[in-house]
């Protein structure tokens, strides 16, 4: 029986992904998206609390609660998941929660940028805390985004850069966009440059152990939670382009993928069904099947990979 270990598993093609999980027998400790008054809010910003419960056949005895805004709340967190497994290894570990907001203007409790510290450096402290923990063979998928790539074409506005420190305080960004909306953008986008960086590291650290490392970009996926933090008319067309109104847009599209689909390739991935082919740490999914394309030029820099990674240790507190 496999152990995962997954973030972001409460809605949308998480959700998915966590039933095709359970279904297979795997022991999943998954986050539940917290109610109202769950968890604390961070500054100017909406709860990113998860509840961790396992979706398996032994329910938890002590769940706890994940607040990705509170890098405190996540060193708990991998605490409680590593008593709660008693010395048995994690073989897969899911960091797919993420979120985009109006702007970045929000600060967590640690006061970095919202958006940047939920989609990034929260996942990158849980990453780092259960590294010692996982397997030999274990597969790491951080979820990314097509919107990393300029080359996409994506509409929204693209990385200028993969600076930890300025992501964490945008103000102190000379390059910041005046446009509070395209400046909610850069934050978005470049966080998850961030993931795929992340996972081109992690494949080359001097490790005893083999890991399947993948930044999984899952398409467009109408429908999930990811855009409840915007307007409302944006979560409206959000809303019900994720409904059967919206599949004559994945025609057009190549890059509009269902909940299902992208929920069932990501449980592919975490049971080793689909694994990276040498050299490769990103997949993306297109029209419902993962390919294995180059990232961006900025994502295939191995000089900023190491010094997001050494920057991110700083940011959060490990060595």
């Amino acid at each position: 029986m496999k152990v995962i270990v997954m973030t972001g598993g409460s809605s949308g093609f998480g959700a998915v992904a966590a039933g095709r999980l359970t279904g297979s027998g795997a022991k999943l400790l998954v986050g539940a998206r917290s109610g109202a008054g769950a968890a604390p809010k961070s500054r100017r910003g909406s709860s990113a609390g998860e509840k961790f419960r396992p979706l398996s056949p032994s329910p938890s005895e002590n769940p706890a609660t994940l607040e990705l805004t509170s890098l405190e709340s996540v060193r708990t967190f991998a605490s409680e998941v590593r008593a709660h497994l008693d010395g048995r290894a994690i073989d897969g570990l899911l960091l797919n929660a993420g979120l985009i907001k109006q702007d970045d203007a929000g600060r967590t409790l640690d006061g970095f940028e919202i958006t940047f510290a939920v989609n990034h450096l929260a996942h990158y402290l849980l990453l780092r805390l259960l590294l010692p923990d996982l397997a030999d063979g274990a597969t790491v998928v951080l979820t990314s985004s097509g919107t990393h790539d300029p080359a996409t074409g994506a509409g929204l506005a693209t990385p200028r850069h993969a600076d930890a420190t300025l992501l964490a305080h945008p103000d102190q960004d000379e390059g910041r966009d005046s446009d509070p909306k395209k400046a909610g953008e850069h934050a978005y986008t470049a966080s998850k440059l961030c993931a795929v960086l992340t996972a081109r590291h992690l494949v080359r650290l001097p490790e005893p152990r083999h890991l399947n490392v993948i930044a999984y970009d899952p398409g467009q996926v109408f429908g999930t939670g990811l855009a409840r933090d915007l307007s409302a008319p944006l979560r409206l067309a959000w809303s019900v382009l994720g409904t059967p109104a919206g599949a004559p847009l994945r025609w057009f599209k190549h890059d509009l993928n269902t909940r299902t689909s992208a929920g069932h390739a990501l449980a592919d991935l975490a049971l080793d069904e689909v694994t990276p082919p040498p050299g490769r740490t990103y997949a993306a999914l297109r029209r419902g099947r993962l390919d294995w394309p180059d990232p961006s030029d900025l994502g295939r820099r191995d000089d900023l990979a190491e010094k997001l990674w050494d920057d991110s240790a700083r940011l959060v507190g490990v060595a």
